[in-house]
Order: C-alpha cells, then structure tokens, then sequence
C-alpha cells in the first residue's frame, strides 16, 4: 500500500536569520483584527520573515490583494535565489510548542500525498475533513498558491493512537535527535523547538493506524480514516483543487513526482494534552436587538446559548448536543445575513478576542459551545462532517506559525 505521510524536503531558514522574526502565526487568525497584524509587520521591520511569504486573510478582501499576491510570489522566488534556505532532504521533524494556555504539544512535520484526501461529498478517503468545505473560500486562496514556488503550512492533520501511541515515544527521545530550532515565538505565541527524527520508526508506528482489530475497538467496525483535518480544512481543500488543475497537464510518469501532489503539514496526536478543543465564537456585524430577538425564537433546545451586545448579556436555548447545536446557530446566522443587508458574520477564536471585536465595532457576540475532542473520529465516521468552525485547536495565539517551507514547483 502506497504511504499516505512520508518524508518531504523541508527548507529552514540558515543560520544567522531571526527565528523571531522569520515564524509568524497561520493567516486565517486575527482576520477581524487588523492592529494584531501591523504590530507583526512592526516587529518584523526589513527583517526575513514568513510575513512576506503570506496573506494574511484579514486583507483578502483588499482591492489591492492581486498586487500583494504578486510581491508575495516575487519574493518567494527572492528568498530562494538569494540562498537563505538550508534543504534537509527526505526527513520529518518532530515539533515541540508550549504556550501560555496548554500544556507542552507535540507533533511531527512531514508531507501528505494529496490523492489521499477528498473534500466534496461523503468522504471515504484516508485524509478526511472535519467541516464542511465553503467552496466559495477557495478561488481566493487558489489565486495565493498558483503561481507560488514555496508552501509554508499550518495544517494540522490529527490521528487517533489511542491503542498503539505513535508520537509520544518518539518524543521521549528527543533529547537523541539533532536539534534544528530552539526559540521563542512573537506576539505571545509561545516557544517552539525542532528536531530532525528518525523515519523508521514513525513509518512503522503509523502502519499500525490500519490495524482492523485495533479499528473495531475503537470505532466498532473496520475503516481507512487515519488523518483527520484538525487544522487548515480550506487550505488542504486548496491544496487539493490545485493538485487537480496541475495533473491535467502532466503525464502519468509525471504524475506520480510533482512536488505539487504533496502538501506540507503537522500530523498530532488528539490524545496529547497540549491538544485543546476550544470554540469558535461568532460576532456578527450591523446586527443588533432585532437579530438577538430573531436567534432567541429561531433556536430551541434545553441548552443555554449566551450572546453579548452593547455591554449586555442574553440568552437563547438550543440543543444539549453540540454538533447540533452549532448545526442550528450556523443555519440562523445565515438566514438571518441572506434577508438582511449589510449584516456579516467573522469566526474568532478566544472570548477575549471575541469581546474586544464585538465591542469595537458595536456588533453581537455569540459565545459557542465546546466540541469533546476525543468524539471527533468516530462523529466523522459516523455522521461526515462537523458544521463549519464547528472548534478551534486551541486560542488564536496558539494556532501554528509557519517556520518550515518546501518547494511546490520544479
């Protein structure tokens, strides 16, 4: 059987180059948030940085976003033909991130074969997202990584080894492995280490996720979900729908060694404690006591749901079960936008965060309930996928910074 996750050849920023500088958080955080990035591009200065290399999606919007893509492709190539990257072929490497809110997380980069993953219907594949695709998200994405030579990834593939561990014993003898980064995060991301790993080992430790006796423990019956999307359904989704217009052109010798087919990511175990399953709160802009009035006689459940507008508090009910409950505020929150002009919803992750948008620009904040993490694999087998930002791994600040980048051109 053809390896789903296998070793990729990363680049890494050479020695010399501000670490601090060069990892910024994944793009689709703070999109509400504008000052969180000029801080960033304040602190980066004329410094290399992953800043360069993104998007963030808090401008995707911009009339100007067609100019900013073209610079972020312009430089990409810039950072390779000035030499700024060290290649280390063929290796996986072992992260270790500790934040302010969680305990140590643990997980391991390497690449996914993209032939592996399916985003539109009822997904049979190994790789498997957890919320529903927004087929409109992509074509602006597709516009950033179609001309661009590197990807630099925060998707987060998650794993359930709750019978044979996988990355916990590799994590354990850590301290046997060379060490490729040792530094603090900026903007209150944390601290982060790497190490360049043994592959065999991880090989062998993932063939046992297709063990079938262990499967129907675990899930009652036999399947060849593996690698669930923690983190970065859309970007993997645009991964994918690029792989598919590139393989049209290509022979089927071709086909099989296009750097493009692959896409760089993190894969975790959900059983590490690091591993937090928050909310993604809503805040949903020029609503006000008519929209709040609308949810509290639209939703029903025995459930209380807290919503916040103007410094004041209410409630409305809804389902006891939380995929549905995020089922049935989704469905509101749309109906409500598609008869009401001028009314638009944004997805925050940290109730701090949630507050300070809500109150900065006089809008409701809904405040959602929590995802219990280690349903996620049998949920997803059994009923497809979650609503859409149905949880989030983690707070804002915690989401994953881009540090390693790998060539998707030839």
């Amino acid at each position: 059987m053809k390896k789903t996750f296998t070793p990729a050849d990363v680049l890494l920023p050479r020695k010399g180059i501000d670490m601090n500088k060069w990892a910024v958080v994944s793009c689709d955080q703070f999109t509400s948030q504008r000052s969180y990035w000029e801080k960033v591009k304040e602190h980066v200065g004329d410094g290399y940085s992953t800043l360069n290399l993104i998007l963030p999606e808090a401008y995707l919007e911009d009339d100007d976003s067609s100019e900013r893509i073209e610079k972020i492709n312009k430089t990409m190539r810039e950072y390779l033909s000035e030499g700024i990257f060290e290649t280390y072929e063929n290796c996986y490497i072992l992260v270790e991130r500790s934040t302010a809110y969680s305990p140590t997380r643990v997980g391991i980069i390497g690449k996914v074969d993209l032939e592996a993953f399916c985003f539109t219907g009822q997904s049979t594949s190994i790789i498997r997202p957890t919320e529903g695709v927004v087929i409109e998200r992509i074509p602006p994405r597709l516009a950033i990584r179609k001309n661009a030579a590197l990807e630099l990834p925060h998707i987060l593939l998650l794993i359930d080894d709750k019978d044979e561990p996988v990355i916990s014993p590799i994590y354990e003898k850590r301290d046997s492995f060379k060490k490729l980064y040792d530094f603090e995060l900026n903007m209150n991301g944390g601290h982060l280490m790497g190490y360049l790993i043994d592959g065999n080992e991880l090989d062998s430790r993932l063939a046992s996720l297709f063990n079938k006796e262990s499967q129907r423990r675990k899930y009652g019956r036999e399947t060849n979900f593996i690698f669930a999307v923690g983190d970065g359904n859309h970007s993997l989704a645009t991964a994918k729908t690029h792989w598919e217009n590139i393989k049209q052109t290509l022979t089927d010798e071709e086909k099989e060694t296009h750097p493009a087919r692959y896409c760089l990511c993190e894969i975790e175990s959900i059983y590490c404690e690091g591993i937090i399953f928050e909310p993604i709160h809503r805040v949903v802009f020029g609503a006000n006591e008519d929209f709040i009035n609308y949810m509290q006689n639209r939703l029903k459940g025995e459930r209380i749901l807290l919503m916040s507008y103007e410094g004041k508090e209410y409630a409305a009910n809804v389902s006891v079960s939380t995929p549905e409950a995020i089922r049935d505020i989704q469905d509101a929150i749309d109906e409500y936008i598609a008869s009401h002009a001028g009314v638009g919803v944004d997805y925050i992750h940290g109730y701090e965060h949630l507050m300070n948008v809500a109150e900065e620009t006089h809008s409701v904040a809904i405040i959602m309930p929590s995802i219990i993490k280690t349903d996620l694999f049998k949920y997803v087998l059994e009923n497809g996928v979650l609503p859409r930002k149905a949880f989030s791994m983690g707070e804002a600040e915690e989401k994953r910074y881009y540090v390693e980048a790998r060539k998707i051109v030839r």
